[in-house]
């Protein structure tokens, strides 16, 4: 225990006099945290600009385009009657939609029959595609109502309401009440982090050993614990305050118990943890862990499921995304801190992140041994 604590104590030294170690272990996650969900505060995007383009010149599209503009979501910053100059304006990105109004549109609808009103989206920001086709969509199912209202004069009150909606529904966003992109991405983006920082700054000490003449696989086991003790150590606080305090501060929606959510995160963070300890062994020189593990961040975040439907990556890279524990920690914190979902409901997630705590144990010892093994060969 004395050897142990010895080099948990080196360790830590270590960890601390090391300038890039420093920043990926621990400013790292005290402060990319903090800038992520900043840029992100807003949750929604509100007022997007759009070019009206009107050729039918009439109060009823006069009264859709209010509407519209109304909204939070869309701000009408010009009307037209060219549609080359709102095509330019999108082009310039000064907006970033076209509602465009036939001229036979209050035609139309006086003689009963169906109008159109078309929507121009650019494509390459989807916020902006949501707010100006969810606003539209909106306003017809309201000016639809109320031109039916018109078309069949003398209902009672209930007549009314029955007949300017036929089915009546109510949208509930389960989870997620105010549809926010930064309670939607942000839970995920911090367990990654705790991932990777730990891969990055395991790695940049390997290296710092590759540099020196020294071998990560010629450590004995003990000196593997003391290492592990020592990052447990550092990331125990920081993993509490990436995931409960960082989502508080920014009013993320949190109906986790703290009881289920430690439980949980204790095969993670081992399963990180003895990853690290596996992977730092191939690592050639100190730079070699930038190169290899920073490349891989966003390609998790998509195979994690939570950016992409899980049940539409191919299988083959679904089960290469089991090698890696995020893929399982990110599942399973999102249905706990988010959904509120019990230790029994992410069964499948804790059971696979002990799996992998053991499984990466006994390759950071096997390759440890292995490597002491050849040692004593050679000699």
């Amino acid at each position: 225990m004395k050897t142990l604590f010895n080099y948990c104590q080196y360790e830590l030294r270590r960890i601390l006099h090391d300038e890039g170690t420093l920043i990926f272990m621990l400013l790292v996650p005290l402060g990319y945290p903090i800038l992520y969900t900043f840029i992100y505060t807003d949750e929604v995007v509100r007022q997007v600009p759009a070019v009206a383009v009107n050729l039918s010149d009439s109060s009823m599209g006069r009264e859709f385009l209010r509407q519209v503009d109304a909204s939070p979501d869309v701000d009408i910053i010009l009307e037209t009657g060219s549609m080359d100059e709102a095509k330019k304006m999108l082009r310039a990105q000064e907006a970033y939609g076209i509602i465009y109004l036939p001229g036979d549109f209050n035609k139309r609808l006086q003689r009963g029959e169906q109008a159109h009103v078309s929507l121009f989206c650019d494509m390459s920001g989807l916020l902006y595609y949501k707010a100006l086709a969810v606003t539209c969509t909106d306003v017809s199912l309201k000016m639809n109502g109320n031109i039916r209202l018109q078309m069949m004069p003398g209902l009672t009150v209930r007549q009314e309401e029955v007949t300017s909606l036929p089915v009546k529904y109510e949208s509930i966003a389960a989870f997620n009440p105010q549809t926010g992109f930064a309670s939607f991405l942000i839970p995920a983006v911090l367990v990654l982090i705790i991932q990777q920082t730990l891969l990055l700054g395991t790695g940049l000490l390997a290296g710092t050993d590759r540099d020196r003449g020294l071998f990560p696989y010629r450590e004995s086991t003990v000196r593997m614990w003391g290492k592990g003790l020592a990052c447990l150590l550092l990331y125990l606080p920081t993993s509490a305050y990436m995931l409960i305090v960082v989502p508080h501060l920014f009013h993320l929606p949190q109906l986790a118990h703290a009881s289920t959510l430690a439980l949980f995160m204790v095969p993670y963070l081992l399963a990180c943890l003895f990853l690290a300890l596996t992977m730092e062994v191939f690592i050639p020189n100190r730079e070699a862990s930038m190169l290899v593990f920073v490349c891989t961040s966003v390609p998790l975040l998509f195979l994690s499921g939570i950016s992409w439907p899980g049940s539409d990556i191919p299988m083959g890279w679904k089960l290469f995304s089991y090698l890696y524990p995020s893929t399982f920690g990110i599942n399973g914190f999102v249905r706990i801190n988010t959904m509120g979902a019990s230790l029994a409901d992410v069964q499948t997630e804790f059971i696979a992140l002990w799996i992998q705590a053991i499984t990466y144990y006994t390759t950071a010892w096997g390759v440890r041994k292995y490597g002491n093994y050849l040692l004593h060969r050679s000699a």
